[in-house]
């Protein structure tokens, strides 16, 4: 009999290990980021702090709410879509992001092929959570730009290519 250290764990869907990239992006494209810059606002945009809570709230709502049946704690209702614009303080989203992250993962780690194309009741279009997965991915990519064009403006190098170095595909 194997001892528990020895086993291996069953390894993450491929959606998950993509997801867990965009993550890596979205926090590396936020190194060095002081709390001022994090919250000035270049318009028409919200500014970097906000896009931090708002990428929070749709991890959230889709990886925790929807399929483990919660609710939300009020601090991610300033963050959904259609809020309006704000500046809070960088470590206030930066422990919502991490929050909404730990969280996530009891699902994400969980996920297998079948839990992944099973409709998540609670979402608004009945998507099944490897659409939501994807919904995730491409939504926080297109936060990594926003992100990476406010920090160009306000005078940040612009940042490195993706780092993908240490995944291989399957493994």
């Amino acid at each position: 009999m194997m001892s528990a250290s020895s086993r291996r764990r069953r390894p993450m869907h491929t959606l998950v290990q993509m997801q867990r990239i965009a993550r890596m992006e979205f926090v590396r494209g936020l190194q060095g980021l002081s709390d001022e810059d994090a919250r000035k606002r270049v318009e028409p945009m919200n500014c970097i702090s906000w896009q931090i809570g708002h990428v929070a709230y749709q991890q959230r709502a889709f990886f925790v709410d929807w399929p483990q049946g919660k609710e939300s704690p009020n601090e991610y209702t300033p963050f959904g879509t259609g809020s309006p614009a704000s500046q809070p303080p960088l470590d206030e989203v930066m422990a919502l992001w991490q929050a909404s992250c730990d969280e996530a993962d009891v699902w994400l780690e969980a996920a297998t092929e079948e839990s992944l194309q099973t409709p998540q009741s609670s979402s608004p279009e009945g998507e099944n959570g490897g659409t939501l997965i994807v919904r995730n991915i491409c939504h926080t990519w297109c936060h990594i730009g926003e992100i990476s064009a406010i920090r160009q403006i306000l005078g940040h190098e612009p940042p490195e290519f993706v780092e993908m170095y240490g995944w291989n595909y399957g493994k």
